[in-house]
This record gives C-alpha cells, sequence and structure tokens, in this order.
C-alpha cells in the first residue's frame, strides 16, 4: 500500500484512487482460445481434435477471443491484437502456433518465442516482445517432426528447423501507455535483424467478441459495428462501450470484415456473409475479395506494408481512444476531439511523452521493491511480475449453457449431462482471473492460482485478496464445499493450499485487512468440511484425496485405482490436510485478537490437527526403518504395502508446521488452557504438540507432523546430492531411483517408478509434465517456508549438514536460504555464461540480448536445470520473484 513517507508514486496512487477505472482495459485477451474445452462441442470430448489451430482462423469463437500481444476491455466487447506476414507464410499469424496433446511427443507444446517484458499493476504500461521469422513459418515441420519422435527424444522446437538461423526474423516490441483510463497509446518497433532486405505485413487490428451468433437474448449482445472514419481511422459503435476509434501513423489500408465463421471452409455449406472471419488474411495474402468494399463489419484492420533494409527499423503509433462522435457512418465528416487524437490520421502531440512518462513511472513504482537488488536479479524478478500481470485473462464458462448448447445452435450430444464437469453445473464464471499460462493453461487452476497470489500481493495486494476470495464464490465453489480444479476436470481434487495462500498474502500485505481474513475463513470452513468428508475414507485421520495435482508421481494413478486393488492411503494428501488445520489454526488465532469467539474455532483445529498428526504414524505413513514419509496401498484383504518411493511425496508432512509464541497464548487465555488441558488429558499426541521449549520471550510450543528426531532424519535424505538435493533445487523424486526403481503388483499388472529428470517417458496425465525426478517451483517454495518456520523455532540449536555428508553445518534458516539460491540459479548466468534453464538452446546462447530475456518454464530438469513444459508458466514459476525479494 502507499506510504506517507514515500515520495508520490502515480501508479500506487492509481491502484488506491481509481483502480476499477485503470483496469477496464488490459492485456485480457488469451494467446489460445482454441483446444479449450469451453469450445469443445463433441461427443467424446477431445477439445484439442474438436476446435484445432487449423479453424482458428475461420472459426467464430463462442466464449472468448485470442490474439497476439493483445488487450481488451474486461468484459471483452471489443479486443486489438497483432496480425503479421511476412509474404511467404501460408496463413496470417494472428495467434501464437503450438502443436495439441497428441500431436507433441511430450503433450501440448507452444513452438514460438515471445516475451511479456513489463506491466505495471493497472497495465498503464506494457511491454511485448515476439520473433517472427523472415522464412516461412514450419507450420508442417513441426507438426511431422514430433510425430516422428517417442517419448524418449528431444522435442523438435522451432529453432531446430533451421528457420531462425543467420538472425532471419523480425524483433516484434509492442508498448502500450495508457494516457487516461480509456485513452491508449501504442507503439510498435519492428527491427529486421536478417542480412538481407524483408518485406513484412503488419495488421493492427480491432475486432467484436461475436456476442450476437448464439441466440442469447441479452441486451449486451447487440451486434456492434465497425466502420471507416476520417483519418482515416477505425470507428467502433459498442452498445457498452459507446464510440471508440482506431487511428495509426502513416498511410495504412482499412480492411473490413465480419467475426464469423467462414461457414464454407469449415463445413463446406454457404455462409451468412462473403467477408467472415478470415476475410481480411486471405485478402492480404491472395487478393481474396473477401473484405467488405462498404468498409464495415465487426471486424477490421489497419494495413501496413513495411520494407525494411538489412538491420533497419520501423515505428508505427497508434491511438485506441473514446470517440465523441461522428457525422454518418462512413466517414464524410470529422470526428469531434477525442481526447488528443484530434488530426486527421494523426495520434496525438501528446503520445510521445505520455509514453515516456508511463516508461518512467514503471521504473518509479518497482523502484522500492527491486531497485535495491543487483540487475540480473531484479531482470529476472521484473520479468516474473510482468508474465504474472500480462496473464490475467477475461474467463467466460457458463456450464449449464455450454452443456444445453445455446438457442441458435446444434443440441449438443446426450452424453455430455453425464460428462465432464456436468456436476459443476452452478459455475457461471465471467471474470478477470489470474492464469498460469495464456496458451498451454488459458483457463485457471484453484491451487496454482495460490502460489500467483503470494507475487502479486507484492505489487497489487487488493487483487491478491480478490482473486482468493472469488474461487470461493458460489459461481465457483460447489455447493458442497468442493473447490473447482481446472476446466478439464473441475472434479479433480488439487492440494488445500488457499487458507495457506490467504495467511501469506495477510502478512505481505502488512497484516491488518482482517476484513479479508475473515471473509475467506468462513468461506474456507466449507472447503475444509467437504475434505473430511469426502476424502478420510476410513474414519482414520488419514486422507486419500487421488490426483492432487502431483500428476505422475506415483508409480500408478492413485485417482483411477480400482476397489478390487485396494486404496492408497497418501502421505501427501494426510500432510495436506494437516497442514490446512494449522493454517486454518492460524487464521483462527489472529482473528480471536480482535475478536474473541474465534478461540473455539482454534481449539476446534488444534484438536484436528492433532488426530491427523498423530494417525500418520499409528497407520505407518512413517517409516522408521528408511527415516521418510511413504504412500502405503491398503490391499483388500487387509495387507499394507509401503510405497518406498524417495519423493516431494515424504517431504510433504514438512509443511504441516507452525510455532506457537508465547506472546499469543498470553493474548488468549481460553486457548491457551485448552491447549494445556489437552496436553495433559491426551498424552498420545505429544509428539505432535509437545514440542515446547524456552526462547527469549518465554515458552514457543511447536506444533508439527514431523518431530525433532524425524526431522533430521528427512533432511537426512532431503539434502543428499544423491537423492532428492539438485545443484538446482529439490528434485521431486530421488535420483537413487535411476539405478534402483520402485516396483509394485497392482491389478495384475507391475507397476514401476524410476527416477526421470525430464520430460515423461510415459503417457499418464498426457506426458505433458513429469513428478518423477524434475524440479518443481510451488513444492520447493513450501518446503522453505516450512524450513523458516522450523527455524523461528530452534534458531540456532539445530543444525544440518548441507549436502548431507560433508561437514559443513547449518541452521534451518541457512538451508532455506541455500535452496532459494538454487532456485534463482536457474536464471543467472552461471561461471561459464549459461543459464541453465535455456538448456544447450543455441539462440539463448549466441543471439544478441536473448539470454537476458528470461523464460519462466513450467518445471525443470532434475540434474541440468534445462527448463521444461509450459514456458510461459509465470503461474507457480514466478515465484522466483518472491524468492529474489525476501533474499534481499
Amino acid at each position: 500500500m502507499l506510504s506517507a513517507d514515500l515520495p508520490s508514486d502515480p501508479e500506487r496512487e492509481r491502484l488506491l484512487a481509481d483502480r476499477a477505472a485503470w483496469l477496464r482495459y488490459g492485456p485480457y485477451l488469451s494467446e489460445r482460445a482454441w483446444g479449450t474445452v469451453r469450445e469443445d462441442y463433441s461427443a467424446d470430448g477431445d477439445a484439442w481434435a474438436y476446435f484445432p489451430h487449423e479453424q482458428a482462423r475461420s472459426r467464430a469463437y463462442r466464449w472468448s477471443e485470442d490474439g497476439l500481444g493483445g488487450i481488451c476491455d474486461d468484459h471483452q466487447f471489443l479486443c486489438l491484437g497483432f496480425v503479421f506476414w511476412n509474404g511467404r507464410d501460408p496463413i496470417c499469424k494472428e495467434r501464437i502456433f503450438g502443436l495439441t496433446n497428441a500431436e507433441g511427443n511430450h503433450g501440448e507444446d507452444a513452438k514460438e518465442h515471445w516475451w511479456y517484458e513489463d506491466s505495471t499493476p493497472t497495465h498503464s504500461y506494457l511491454r511485448w516482445r515476439y520473433v517472427y521469422p523472415t522464412r516461412a513459418f514450419p507450420y508442417d515441420a513441426l507438426v511431422e517432426g514430433n510425430g516422428q519422435r517417442s517419448r524418449l527424444d528431444p522435442e523438435l522446437e522451432l529453432e531446430d528447423t533451421g528457420v531462425l538461423a543467420e538472425h532471419r526474423y523480425f524483433d516484434i516490441v509492442a508498448e502500450y501507455a495508457k494516457a487516461t483510463p480509456d485513452d491508449l497509446c501504442i507503439r510498435l518497433v519492428v527491427t529486421n535483424r536478417s542480412p538481407d532486405p524483408e518485406i513484412l505485413h503488419m495488421l493492427l487490428s480491432l475486432w467484436a467478441r461475436n456476442v450476437w451468433s448464439w441466440g442469447i437474448d441479452d441486451p449486451r449482445s447487440a451486434k456492434p459495428e465497425l466502420y471507416l472514419g476520417t483519418g482515416p481511422r477505425i470507428v467502433a459503435d459498442h452498445a457498452v462501450l459507446g464510440l471508440r476509434n482506431l487511428v495509426g501513423s502513416g498511410n495504412p489500408s482499412l480492411l473490413f470484415c465480419e467475426n464469423e465463421t467462414n461457414t464454407e471452409r469449415i463445413y463446406g455449406e454457404p455462409g451468412s456473409t462473403p467477408y467472415p472471419k478470415d476475410g481480411i488474411a486471405d485478402h492480404v495474402i491472395s487478393g481474396a475479395p473477401t473484405v467488405n468494399p462498404a468498409a464495415r463489419g465487426t471486424k477490421a484492420a489497419l494495413w501496413y506494408r513495411l520494407e525494411l533494409g538489412a538491420g533497419e527499423e520501423a515505428v508505427i503509433d497508434l491511438r485506441y481512444a473514446p470517440g465523441a462522435g461522428t457525422a454518418g457512418k462512413g466517414g464524410a465528416a470529422g470526428l469531434t476531439d477525442d481526447g488528443g487524437v484530434g488530426t486527421a490520421g494523426g495520434v496525438g502531440a501528446d503520445f510521445s511523452d505520455v509514453l515516456a512518462a508511463r516508461r518512467s513511472e514503471a521504473d518509479q513504482f518497482y523502484a522500492p521493491l527491486l531497485g535495491h537488488l543487483a540487475p540480473e536479479r531484479a531482470l529476472v524478478a521484473r520479468a516474473a511480475f510482468a508474465g504474472m500481470l500480462w496473464s490475467k485473462q477475461l474467463y467466460h464458462y457458463n456450464v449449464e449453457r455450454w452443456l444445453q448448447g445455446d438457442p441458435a445452435g446444434p443440441v449438443p450430444p446426450a452424453s455430455r449431462w453425464s460428462g465432464r464437469n456436468s456436476r459443476w453445473r452452478h459455475v457461471d464464471n465471467f471474470d478477470i482471473i489470474s492464469m498460469p499460462d495464456k496458451w498451454e493453461y488459458p483457463w485457471y487452476a484453484a491451487w496454482d492460482l495460490c502460489f500467483h497470489c503470494m507475487v502479486l500481493a507484492r505489487v497489487d495486494p487488493v487483487l491478491a485478496k480478490d482473486q482468493l476470495v472469488l474461487m470461493c464464490r458460489e459461481w465457483y465453489m460447489h455447493p458442497n464445499g468442493q473447490m473447482p480444479a481446472y476446466e478439464w476436470e473441475f472434479s479433480d481434487v488439487n492440494p488445500p493450499v488457499q487458507a495457506w495462500a490467504a495467511l501469506e498474502v495477510f502478512r505481505i500485505d502488512g497484516s491488518t485487512d482482517y476484513e479479508f481474513l475473515e471473509r475467506i475463513f468462513h468461506k474456507l470452513l466449507l472447503n475444509f468440511t467437504w475434505w473430511v468428508n469426502r476424502e478420510d475414507l476410513e474414519g482414520n485421520n488419514v486422507f486419500q484425496g487421488g490426483f492432487l495435482g502431483l500428476d505422475n508421481i506415483g508409480p500408478f494413478d492413485r485417482d483411477t485405482i480400482s476397489p478390487e486393488d485396494g486404496h492408497v492411503e497418501q502421505s501427501d494428501a494426510t500432510a495436506w490436510m494437516a497442514m490446512y488445520c494449522l493454517n486454518m489454526l492460524e487464521i483462527a488465532l489472529t482473528l480471536a485478537e480482535h475478536d474473541l469467539t474465534y478461540e473455539d474455532m482454534a481449539t476446534k483445529f488444534l484438536e484436528h490437527f492433532a488426530y491427523i498428526a498423530a494417525a500418520m504414524q499409528a497407520q505407518g505413513l512413517w517409516d522408521e526403518t528408511d527415516g521418510f514419509y511413504y504412500d502405503v496401498l491398503h490391499r483388500p484383504d487387509g495387507e499394507r504395502v509401503p510405497l518406498r518411493v524417495r519423493s516431494m511425496l515424504g517431504l510433504l508432512p514438512l509443511c504441516a508446521v507452525t510455532v506457537l509464541r508465547h506472546s499469543a497464548l498470553v493474548r488468549l487465555p481460553e486457548f491457551a488452557q485448552r491447549l494445556r488441558w489437552f496436553v495433559d488429558n491426551k498424552p498420545e499426541y505429544a509428539d505432535v504438540i509437545g514440542h515446547c521449549q524456552t526462547t527469549g520471550e518465554g515458552h514457543a510450543r511447536l506444533l508439527s507432523v514431523v518431530s525433532p528426531e524425524r526431522l533430521i532424519r528427512i533432511l537426512g535424505t532431503m539434502l543428499d546430492e544423491t537423492e532428492l538435493l539438485s545443484s538446482y533445487g529439490l528434485r521431486s523424486v530421488a535420483a537413487s531411483h535411476r539405478e534402483h526403481p520402485f516396483t509394485v503388483e497392482l491389478g495384475g499388472v507391475t507397476a514401476t517408478l524410476d527416477y526421470e529428470p525430464g520430460e515423461s517417458r510415459s503417457g499418464l496425465f498426457g506426458g505433458n509434465s513429469n513428478w518423477r525426478g524434475p524440479i518443481w517451483f510451488p513444492v520447493n517454495y513450501l518446503v522453505i517456508g516450512a524450513l523458516k518456520k522450523f527455524s523461528t523455532y530452534f534458531g540456532e540449536g539445530l543444525r544440518v549438514a548441507l549436502p548431507s555428508g560433508s561437514a559443513m553445518g547449518l541452521p534451518l534458516a541457512a538451508v532455506a536460504d541455500e535452496l532459494s539460491e538454487r532456485l534463482i540459479g536457474l536464471f543467472l548466468a552461471g561461471q561459464d555464461g549459461r543459464v541453465p534453464a535455456f538448456g544447450s538452446s543455441r539462440l539463448f546462447a549466441s543471439e544478441p540480448g536473448w539470454a537476458e530475456r528470461p523464460l519462466f518454464f513450467e518445471y525443470f530438469h532434475g540434474d541440468t536445470g534445462a527448463g521444461l513444459g509450459a514456458s510461459h508458466q509465470t503461474g507457480w514459476t514466478g515465484l522466483v520473484a518472491e524468492l529474489i525479494i525476501r533474499r534481499r
């Protein structure tokens, strides 16, 4: 928040004074709307095949739009994005290209290079960069090449095709700067990096989301109109937004068509218009008569043809601003003043001043957070913030409407009513939400979002709190209390980290917003009850959970195990619930200091935690011989089979920890009395709430699933470089399983798990992610936080070897710092000058400036640190910004 002792900060003042207005326009346009569940109306639920990339240019979307580097209003009524054509491609470049889950040898995979370089929280300033080959884009080569590779092979990337060799690409940078909340100045700088002269066609596209073709009776579904204004300029006349103008520098041509499906191309049937969605692109490429000569429609573009010599740069300025009126739709008369876009064809005399001011204000905003850091660390953190803020998207999905189909459309197959998401008919989502990734994950994921909020809270705590509360609202949370997991299957069970996230955001924001904490606490009570009633099958306080977001970390899919084979009591599910109890306990104690009625709730969660923690030992999840926690398979005949896999599952019990300060107990005497009674009268739970020592402020009490003795043993395995400790953080599965795979008989089949440090070698969970060895930020971050909590209890009194077997004994706080440094090191150049996350990429090692453009991969190779999976997954890899800030 803006402090009185800080100098004036325009961006922070916007957040405080008029945030809703300044957030009306932002980068809320996805990089991919095709291949999503929302757009899938098939009988078999194959979303990738039902709406593939090759149809996206010709087929109107039902629920949301996509585009390159685009922006839109917060209802996505009108969208603005960039379109490029190098004169050689078979199609215009309107969206990021990538492989579907079936096409990629490791699942879905974007095959282009782009970066979100900067953003302020209100998007008063944005910067985006894109690399577009001057040669023909190798669409077919990428599909065919990856199709010929097995899961044991590396992926075929764009640079492997040779299309970018000899610097043969356009380097395109777009900047957005808001003069006012509704008035946007946009500058595109295009540099031809090629050694030869090249031609680039640039189309600055403005279009209306199609809300009129579905037969919905809603005043907001009125069809808007885009037409030619004087200047020339594109004028958009929208029932809600009013008149808006898009004008560009220079002398572009203006083209118009309709955002309607090209039914002849897609279905072989005559369409409603000769100027369909792909009309502008077809006209640019082949001169087809598919643009409206009357210069009107629902999609339009400013068309520039740039001839650039080797190394030459071109600049195009645009203004997207409100209009005050016209004399006739056709452009005979001029426009009245529209806030700076006054002269015909001009972008306003204040354009450059606005751009310079917003750039400076962005630097000023980030200075208190990052100004004291080494430049290379500040660059990584700021890019992480930018990626997170750019990944806010409009999410639109009404499940009931999706199941029923639209009045103007065909009736969906009956199988949908018992298929995907059919239990979630109450879901009616239409909100700006932080997404994990704008291409690979253009939908929210409930547990991912909790990690996003750690980073967002540093720059916009109101947003972070609103996002956490949103997932608990009645149009998201199921009436039974379950959180929706993610679009592909809302019913999947993700780790219950919402209470942890709420506490962290509360603290980052200054520990003063008790109204937020109280509001989310009551909602989380519903979710906690759902967990207890749904996932504790035998009523013994040991939980199953199933999937829990860790994909293929087990030897088999825990979510689909047959009852004939038994069930798995999960170390991670039970640890998550113990952690959930302690997080709710902490929230209750915090609220109790302002409202004593919450003392009762604190007692309830204290006792529930004790029962769960004790059950983890009683039910055999702790293996005394190995000194580690394992899942246990319960066969129908009563046999218990420990699944002896040294993995992140065995570390998660560390996260169920908190320290009760003596000062807090003094302020809450009734809770303290109940605590003493519980310890005195239920000695069987002494191991989990009986740890007590004298500190500088009196007696502190450690509440932990893991006893001090077990903590030391677990850390011995965790910090062993032949087991879980990598040079770049903690592996998800121990490296020792490379030589010693784990096997178990299940349903007459032998299930095997070994160490896979890179991409998954199986199709389990689609094969696009892997928890059998790589390094993942979210769980590393949780373990680091747990070590910090243990450190507040033990201080310098407990030291462990790092790495195990060495003579170096470090206190736990120093161990946490070292793990943080290893994770941060993924993004920093090492002694060899290479950034580990970029792996063996020649481009990032040799192209000028590329090594200083961070990418935020979904996970990282357990041995080399090379980035894997989604390449723009700031969703949780953006946590590196929080680690960098905390290390200061």
